[in-house]
């Protein structure tokens, strides 16, 4: 009996100790995993690093790339397009137009009431509609057709009085696309971006095939001019602040533009203009540079978009993009890992995350991060630890990071170019005391992600700072303008007719 409760005692040993062994090895494995997580972490946040000495790197690049589009078609990945536009809205304009401004997510409609004053600045009645999404890969006729129907609904609204239905309306078409202009009110197609794929669009009249919508329905109003998003932001600064010489879009995807010299558009010598100035459609998202701090994630994201090896600066800064970016992070960790376990389907699929769930994510202030874990698990992936939830909001951090310091170094080198960054930029044609007096120069922003993304917003501008440095900093102003697409190219018809 003693030796069968000694056998006893010793298989239970046996067993606690194989058990043990077990547990001890799955907490080695589990350590290993989590290892293997955080490493995955680590390269991320290395890839994208953006000291200042690579972002002022950025900013040559850019002011490069600028004069070389300046200088020939095709000089360049930024196309810098001709706009036509060369006075902007000063604030004398009267009268009543309209504008219809069709992005990467949203349509909108508004019209704008004008006194002659820049104080009197009524905005009327704006809409804002999601655009389907079965109309991004249509054909263009049902595209304008969709469109033309939704200003024939929004002047109905106006009242059945005699007085509106009698006036022919001015009409401001906010086209957020690369557009080849061959005057203000008319410019083709030059490629899709933002996931639309429309491609027997390309190389039509945008202008032409709105209003030959609208004429179909029998509306008499008159596209008046056709205005890049860009433009329309920087008509409605400069209309509120003379000093401002440039706009910026971070919304969707991101674009930018800015009051050029038109000695200074080589590619356009001859051109005739009253000012000596011309507004210049840089096309930045096509900017590209060996500086560019790029990961693996954005190599695979590129590869399978809809447009591969094109639009490499917006696919890091724009907001279609930084979502999937996270996204294809979380789903390496996954794979390495069992810390998302049960591994979610979802996560295999494109775009699924979007960037206004990052931005919830990223801002989650609660102690739980409880918007983490309801994001999560909108995506199928279900009882996240705390730890793990803070690695999410980690990699959001990371990649929003990257692109509100690129997006800054964007921006600087827009002023460097044109001598706003205390350097004297790199055209010729200045004086030595033209070029050492530092002027306060205006920069106006608009679009979704600066104006609703308060860590990208940040970011950017800590990062600004960073690259100009204090002194010439302070006279650097960055102004949001809301809406200030839209407004302000209705403001711009508005000035043609002034």
């Amino acid at each position: 009996m003693g030796k069968l409760a000694v056998a006893f005692a010793a298989a239970a040993v046996i067993v606690t100790c194989s058990v043990a062994g077990v547990m001890v090895g799955r907490r080695i494995k589990s350590r290993r995993k989590w290892r293997s997580v955080v490493e995955i972490l680590k390269e991320m946040e290395e890839a994208c690093d953006t000291p200042v000495g690579r972002l002022r790197q950025v900013v040559d690049a850019v002011a490069v790339e600028m004069h070389a589009g300046l200088a020939s078609e095709g000089g360049s990945k930024l196309k810098m397009l001709l706009t036509f536009v060369h006075h902007l809205p000063n604030g004398t304009e009267k009268g009543t137009c309209y504008a219809l401004h069709l992005g990467g997510t949203y349509f909108r409609i508004l019209r704008v009431h004008l006194g002659g004053e820049r104080s009197y600045l009524d905005v009327q009645d704006v809409e804002r509609h999601p655009i389907p999404s079965h109309l991004m890969n249509s054909t263009s006729e049902i595209l304008f057709n969709f469109l033309a129907f939704s200003l024939e609904r929004f002047i109905e609204k106006e009242g059945n009085g005699s007085s509106s239905q009698d006036v022919k309306r001015e009409l401001a078409f906010t086209f957020s696309f690369p557009v080849k202009h061959s005057s203000i009110s008319s410019g083709v197609l030059i490629k899709w971006t933002k996931g639309f794929e429309i491609t027997e669009m390309v190389g039509k009249d945008v202008a032409e095939c709105l209003q030959g919508a609208l004429n179909r329905r029998g509306l008499d109003m008159h596209v008046a001019a056709l205005v890049n998003d860009t433009v329309g932001a920087l008509s409605l600064g400069y209309y509120h602040d003379p000093d401002t010489v440039a706009a910026v879009v971070f919304g969707t995807g991101s674009n930018a533009c800015y009051l050029e010299r038109t000695d200074a558009i080589i590619k356009s010598q001859g051109l005739l203009t009253t000012s000596g100035s011309m507004v210049v459609n840089m096309e930045w998202g096509n900017f590209w540079s060996s500086h560019l701090p790029r990961t693996s994630y954005d190599i695979d994201l590129d590869a399978e978009s809809s447009n591969p090896n094109d639009m490499g600066f917006e696919k890091m800064i724009g907001g279609l993009y930084l979502g999937d970016i996270v996204r294809r992070v979380i789903l390496r960790m996954s794979q390495v890992s069992d810390i998302f376990r049960p591994t979610s389907s979802m996560l295999s699929e494109p775009y699924v995350l979007r960037t206004n769930s990052v931005s919830a994510m990223h801002e989650d202030d609660t102690p739980e991060l409880q918007e983490v874990a309801r994001i999560l698990k909108d995506l199928g992936v279900l009882d996240v630890p705390l730890k793990v939830r803070k690695l999410v909001v980690k990699v959001c951090d990371v990649v929003t990071r990257r692109a509100g310091r690129l997006a800054a170094a964007g921006i600087a080198g827009i002023l460097k170019k044109i001598g706003r960054d205390g350097s004297g930029g790199i055209t010729s044609g200045r004086s030595r005391s033209e070029t050492q007096m530092q002027k306060r120069t205006v920069v106006a922003v608009e679009g979704g992600l600066y104006m609703n993304y308060t860590m990208f917003r940040e970011y950017m501008e800590e990062a600004l700072v960073e690259i100009l440095g204090e002194e010439v900093s302070q006279y650097v102003v960055v102004k949001a303008m809301e809406d200030g697409s839209s407004i302000g190219s209705a403001l711009l018809v508005a000035s043609l007719q002034s």
